[in-house]
């Protein structure tokens, strides 16, 4: 076995690049996924192993691809596929990816496209070893940063990522004579955007989040008993530290690189001036509701979402029962349920085993729609006066899919309740929300969009409520999606891309 050598392989039935996207007749009302980053430093485990259940848990922030990296010293055991966790990775792969140290990625594509070859972590070579990195959010600055890559070193790219350029910057730092932390400082503050990190090198691991941390990320650590040291873990949640046993320690603070070896978890403030702007969707969707932020579950808040849209804009006239869009609009239909005392009911039932696939549904199940995933319960709406609560809305196709569904189960009356204000702005900095002319709430009024969806009424959460509900300081969040207040500046041709409009209906400004 040669030494500083990768071992890379990937999931068998889909290797290739010959299929390059998931077949998805349809894209989802939802702001698409993040990613999930996970890294582990503990020689006296099974880190691989413990990086998949990691990984597990955070499958909700993308399906599209998984990989994890493995460090023996010098050797790096990569394996990476498209798919779920769970079917790029299996038993025999394990075996053959033993290490000290490993970080893991799961990828929703917001930029590159949807091939294995684009999936994570990027490995690249330095003069000090082999380093892997796995990536959740985006750059802003990337045409600049490729552009200024390729003035300092003759580089072949491999992928067609934000996240593989950071890598390279860090291996151009390395290799002009800086040591692991050093140069991976000086790479970073050559990056402009949302990036949280897990970066594996034969010395130990760094997770990094950027100077607003925008994305999230977690320190949790492996208790041991006396005869051996304690380990730590970086997670992008809380949830990937719970299936492992690990307890959490505290976040990744923005600006900060953390260093994990041997000797324990060393902190570095690589950022002089760090402001903290967490993406206020990461609490109202994308992290799981059993994940804890600011000292307690998501779920909590979102139970206060609920509440407080029940006291904003509460039915009139009567209603016989309150229903959630699953999963992630139930905890708000809770708490409306709570406030404003209307039943609450399941009016939907998920089918969980549904994901992307490649078969094409007929041409009579695209019309259907919706019923692949969801499936309206007849005899509980049927002519039942139903207010919906749904976390969001972004193009407002499968929400007219969903309240005709809803009609034809039986349903007298729909009102439809939104636990956040109308998505008006896409984001740079690592959530797919298309352009803007793509998005419904950016080119129709809140009255336009009722009738389009076919609700008796619709209503969204205020900005001031949707703040005020996180109980912190209102200033700590980036809520850009919904005002056009991007806190990293964008560049005028990358902001041109999708930032389409001149001005967004007046109504839209709740």
């Amino acid at each position: 076995m040669k030494p500083n050598s990768v071992h890379s392989s990937s999931a068998d039935s889909w290797s290739t690049d010959s299929v390059e996207h998931f077949d998805q007749p349809e894209r989802s009302d939802k702001p698409e996924e993040a990613c999930g980053v996970f890294g582990i430093y503990a020689p006296e485990t099974d880190v691989a192993k413990l990086t998949y259940f990691g990984l597990y848990a955070l499958q909700h922030r993308g399906q599209e691809s998984a990989g994890i990296a493995a460090f023996a010293g010098d050797t790096v055991h990569l394996h990476k596929g498209m798919g779920l966790v769970s079917q790029v990775f299996n038993e025999q792969i394990f075996q053959e990816m033993a290490g000290d140290l490993a970080v893991g990625h799961t990828r929703y594509s917001t930029t590159g496209s949807s091939r294995v070859v684009n999936a994570q972590p990027a490995v690249v070579d330095t003069r000090l070893g082999k380093l892997a990195l796995a990536h959740n959010g985006n750059l802003v600055n990337t045409p600049s940063l490729r552009e200024e890559i390729l003035q300092n070193t003759e580089v072949e790219f491999v992928t067609t990522t934000d996240s593989e350029m950071i890598a390279i910057a860090i291996a151009q730092e390395i290799n002009a004579g800086k040591g692991w932390l050093e140069g991976a400082i000086s790479a970073f503050k050559r990056c402009q955007g949302a990036f949280s990190l897990a970066i594996a090198t034969p010395n130990g691991i760094m997770g990094v989040r950027d100077p607003n941390g925008i994305r999230p990320l977690v320190v949790g650590v492996l208790k041991s008993d006396e005869t051996a040291p304690d380990r730590y873990v970086i997670a992008s949640e809380t949830c990937a530290l719970d299936i492992i046993g690990a307890e959490y320690v505290r976040d990744v603070e923005p600006g900060e690189l953390v260093w994990i070896t041997e000797q324990g978890l060393a902190s570095f403030q690589w950022a002089s001036q760090a402001e903290r702007k967490l993406c206020i969707l990461e609490m109202i969707y994308f992290a799981r509701p059993d994940s804890v932020m600011h000292e307690e579950s998501l779920y909590s808040y979102r139970l206060r979402l609920g509440r407080q849209l029940a006291l904003e804009s509460p039915p009139l006239g009567e209603v016989d029962l309150v229903m959630g869009v699953p999963d992630s609009g139930i905890p708000a239909a809770i708490g409306f349920s709570q406030q404003s005392g209307i039943p609450y009911a399941e009016g939907l039932i998920k089918n969980r085993y549904v994901g992307r696939t490649f078969i094409q549904p007929t041409q009579a199940m695209r019309e259907a729609g919706i019923r692949m995933k969801l499936n309206p319960l007849k005899d509980v709406l049927k002519g039942k006066r139903i207010v919906i609560v749904d976390d969001s809305i972004v193009r407002g196709t499968t929400s007219r899919k969903l309240v005709k569904a809803l009609r034809e189960a039986g349903a007298a009356e729909v009102h439809m309740r939104i636990s956040s204000p109308p998505v008006t702005h896409p984001c740079f900095y690592g959530i797919d929300t298309d352009s803007q002319d793509q998005l419904i709430a950016a080119t129709k009024s809140i009255a336009e969009i009722q009738e389009q969806l076919g609700v008796t009424s619709l209503a969204y959460l205020s900005w001031d409520g949707m703040l005020t509900a996180t109980r912190e300081d209102t200033n700590t969040f980036c809520s850009a999606c919904f005002t056009g207040d991007y806190p990293v500046p964008v560049p005028e041709p990358v902001k041109r891309s999708k930032l389409v409009l001149e001005k967004t209906p007046a109504s839209t400004s709740v």
